[in-house]
């Protein structure tokens, strides 16, 4: 049996800016005090699967190869699939399998793994990808995990279990009833009590094959354009999610709930919840780099430079972060409105250098 594991290793820059721009995505970036980026930690935790390099995938945007390349030199080049622009997660998965279906024939059994999340520990994510393998082999399902929320999380869409599909190593196999977008907090609350709902990981395994066929049927332009133009496709394809363009409407979609530590690392505050690498003694504070502070708590701070200091007097559930050009100072409650910021550097030429 081929497996292929496939990081997906995209990304905009803005979610932790600034020490994420442009060019350095997420992905890229240290952020649990460690010296491997959410990259390359995604990489190891995927070698042992794929049993060694020559069996990884990397696809990537075009900006971002060089980066790729750098933090990945062990990836060999017929491995790394390069998008000429950004069309979202489909063309993404489809553009892969089928490449992967014409070098390893449509039984290969391939996964998606986003390249910036945090998984933890990797033995328990190994024993649940040979589970989601067997899964995917023997029931021809096209399987996602479903981490086991812990709170009632607004920012994570959600998955329902259906029917119950059976048990492989241990774990419990359900058909997906449906996928929920990121609800409101009494909404989560429910989801969470009931106990048939499951973070949405972002996370795919199948055989090729099935996965084509399901997309020949539920996206047949976007499959249609793939197959007669491979990547030169690219500008005239439609911006879709996998979610949209296939997850939630194949018939054939299992969920397999985990219980391993997982975070997809969407802001700043993520670094609270990764904070026992992180925290100072007798601090309640959150520290990477050179800071001191006097009466300030429940915060985080962040220094890039370790020839720089920063000092704080007073301060209290903020986040100060401080990267070459650019400082952020911004309330623990206002960190997704990073993105109105950026929008305003955007449309100012002279403000586009800190992006």
């Amino acid at each position: 049996m081929v497996f292929t594991p496939v990081i997906l290793a995209g990304g905009k820059g803005e979610r932790f800016w600034p020490l994420s721009r442009l060019e350095r995505p997420k992905q890229f970036l240290c952020l649990d005090g460690s010296d491997r980026s959410l990259l390359q930690a995604t990489a190891d935790r995927l070698l042992p699967l794929a049993n060694g390099w020559e069996n990884l995938w990397v696809i990537t945007a075009s900006h971002l190869a060089d980066g790729v390349r750098q933090q990945l030199p062990e990836l060999p080049e017929a491995n790394l699939l390069i998008e000429p622009e950004g069309r979202d997660t489909a063309p993404a998965v489809a553009w892969t399998t089928l490449e992967i279906s014409q070098r390893h024939g449509p039984d290969a059994v391939v996964g998606f793994f986003p390249a910036d999340h945090w998984i933890d520990p990797p033995e328990a994510f190994h024993h649940t990808l040979h589970a989601a393998i067997d899964v995917a082999q023997k029931q021809g399902a096209i399987v996602t995990l479903g981490v086991k929320p812990t709170y009632p999380s607004t920012g994570y869409g959600y998955i329902e279990q259906g029917e119950p599909q059976g048990t492989v190593k241990d774990l419990a196999a359900f058909q997906v009833a449906r996928f929920t977008e990121k609800p409101d907090r009494p909404t989560a609350e429910n989801f969470l009590a009931s106990g048939r709902f499951s973070w949405n990981s972002g996370i795919f395994i199948f055989q090729a094959g099935v996965a084509l066929e399901e997309l020949k049927q539920y996206a047949p332009e976007l499959m249609q354009q793939l197959q007669q133009e491979g990547v030169n496709a690219y500008p005239n394809l439609t911006k879709i999610s996998i979610d949209y363009a296939l997850m939630e409407k194949t018939q054939r979609a299992a969920v397999l709930p985990v219980s391993f530590g997982w975070d997809d690392l969407g802001d700043w505050n993520a670094l609270d919840r990764l904070r026992s690498e992180n925290t100072s003694p007798n601090s309640s504070n959150v520290e990477l780099g050179r800071h001191i502070g006097q009466d300030s708590q429940n915060s985080i701070f962040y220094n890039s430079n370790p020839d720089e200091l920063i000092v704080t007097i007073g301060l209290e559930d903020v986040v100060v972060v401080r990267d070459g050009d650019a400082t952020l100072i911004v309330k623990k409650d206002r960190t997704q409105d990073i993105k109105s910021v950026l929008k305003t550097l955007k449309e100012d030429s002279d403000l586009q250098q800190f992006l």
